[in-house]
């Protein structure tokens, strides 16, 4: 091994901390899950297990929102999430206490 293997482009200079932005792989992730929840296939899979894509893209949107620091868009989104969920729980609830 040569000293030109321990070569490393990414050396930060003397007084300089290292800054690593991971949002460009962090959007890659949400775009592949995105294009995934939006598959006929794994929209049936969900559905079937009780899971709505349509309110996992807006859970999506809502992460999105808050890792850009858009933190009212991301409460926004996120919270109308969790108040579906919620929603759809009670209903299941009040459905299981009708049929019991």
């Amino acid at each position: 091994m040569g000293s030109s293997d321990d070569d490393d482009d990414r050396r930060v200079p003397l007084g300089q901390t290292f800054q690593l932005d991971p949002s460009r792989e962090v959007s890659n992730v949400l775009d592949e899950l995105e294009d995934l929840l939006k598959n006929g296939d794994v929209i049936e899979a969900l559905s079937n297990k009780g899971i709505n894509a349509s309110l996992a893209l807006v859970a999506i949107d809502g992460l999105r929102a808050y890792l850009d620091g858009r933190k009212a868009d991301a409460a926004d989104d996120l919270g109308t999430v969790a108040e579906e969920i919620r929603g759809r729980l009670e209903l299941t609830r009040s459905d299981y206490k009708e049929t019991n």
